[in-house]
Order: C-alpha cells, then sequence, then structure tokens
C-alpha cells in the first residue's frame, strides 16, 4: 500500500525486508530519506538507526514505531531518528511526514548572507556546516542542526516547547514536547561546553540560545 502512494506521489524507494540488507543498501547507494521499521528482523531499527549515525551520516530518519510509551520514542529520538510514526497509520499521514521532511532538507539555493551565528558559533546555511570556537562540529543530525540554525537565528529569544515544534518542525506534535527535550539535551552535548554553553532552560517557559554567561535562567 505504501509503495503504491509511493508512485501516485512521485517518490522513487526502494524497500527491504531486513535491518541488515537495509543497512547494506544505505551503505552502497545515495539516499535522500530513510524510513526505518522499528521492529525490522536481522537488525532492529533502533540499533540501524544508531548505526547510521555512528557512518557520520545526517540523512534524514523517520522510525515507524508499534511503540507507543513515551520512553520508547524518546530513544529513537537519542539514537538518531529526526521524526517517528506511531502504528497503526495512514499511507497519508506518512506521505505528509515525508513531505514535511524534504521540504525541511531540501538544498537550499547559494545566498549571500549564508552564515549566522556569534562569535564563538558560526552556522552556514548553504553547506550545513556548524564551527563552534574555531573547530568543526561534527555528527549533527538534520533536526539537530535545523534546530541550531533556528536559535542562532534568534538569539536571546525564549520560545516553548511548542513554538519550536511549530517553527523547527514544521507541524504539531500534539503532545510530544519531550522531543524538543531530547534534542536540547543532544546539543548541548555537541554544542558548547559546560563553561561556554549555548542552550539555557527559562523555567516555567522553555529555551532559548544565548553566548554570554551572565543574566541567564538556567
Amino acid at each position: 500500500m505504501i509503495e503504491m502512494f509511493f508512485l501516485k506521489e512521485g517518490i522513487e524507494g526502494r524497500f527491504v525486508n531486513d535491518g541488515l540488507r537495509g543497512y547494506e543498501v544505505f551503505k552502497n547507494e545515495e539516499w535522500d530519506l530513510l524510513i526505518v521499521d522499528w521492529m525490522l528482523p536481522g537488525m532492529d531499527g533502533v540499533t540501524l538507526c544508531r548505526k547510521i549515525r555512528q557512518e557520520g551520516s545526517d540523512v534524514p530518519i523517520i522510525m515507524l514505531t508499534a511503540k507507543d510509551s513515551e520512553s520508547d520514542q524518546v530513544l529513537g529520538l537519542e539514537m538518531g531518528a529526526d521524526d517517528y510514526v506511531t502504528k497503526p497509520f495512514s499511507p497519508l499521514a506518512l506521505m505528509a511526514r515525508i513531505k514535511a521532511v524534504a521540504r525541511r532538507y531540501k538544498k537550499q539555493k547559494p545566498e549571500e548572507n549564508s552564515e549566522v551565528g556569534t562569535s564563538l558559533l558560526k552556522v552556514n546555511k548553504e553547506t550545513r556546516e556548524v564551527n563552534f570556537g574555531g573547530k568543526p562540529v561534527m555528527n549533527l543530525t538534520p533536526k539537530e542542526f535545523d534546530l541550531l540554525l533556528f536559535f542562532a537565528q534568534h538569539p536571546r529569544q525564549v520560545f516553548t516547547r511548542e513554538q519550536l515544534l511549530e517553527r523547527v518542525w514544521g507541524y504539531q506534535f500534539y503532545g510530544d514536547e519531550r522531543t524538543v527535550d531530547v534534542h536540547i539535551k543532544r546539543l548541548r552535548k555537541k554544542v558548547g561546553t559546560p563553561e561556554q554553553p549555548l542552550f539555557h532552560t527559562v523555567w516555567g517557559v522553555g529555551y532559548k540560545f544565548d553566548e554570554s554567561v551572565d543574566g541567564h535562567e538556567n
């Protein structure tokens, strides 16, 4: 059924039925987006997702899962998935997610001012490269990059989780605000230092990006 919808929507896809084969196909070909089932035989989807990220790939990943508990969803995100769809789902719902991801990660046209940031952090919108403290930041997932770019474009502004879901994810998660917390946690590990944190919790409100040390609510 999904393959039929792919054809209807003009999406070229390839289907494999186990994780080991999926990993082999991933390594041997170039992909714009991956849809990974949690319960794959051979190698489960979470392990596959983790291995893909360990390869240094930032290809967007949508996880299909019948596990609807918050802890399971958070685990999938922590392993590198950018989004997830809970079973049972309609092909139309999956297509909506695919289109949203495709819009977010399509290559941007060269811009005169492609770089944003601060004295310590530089984010290039065109090349999707990040530099902190004079050193490149590696292995950011597409969603981590998008969130970092959004914050860099809006320094010192406070955003609620709902606002971040709407502005960065592009649609509402309806109750899945923990998604934002997971991505902030991962960004804190990859960008900034304990002495120079960039992402700050404003208790009772949400988060803000600020390079200065003083005047924060952490």
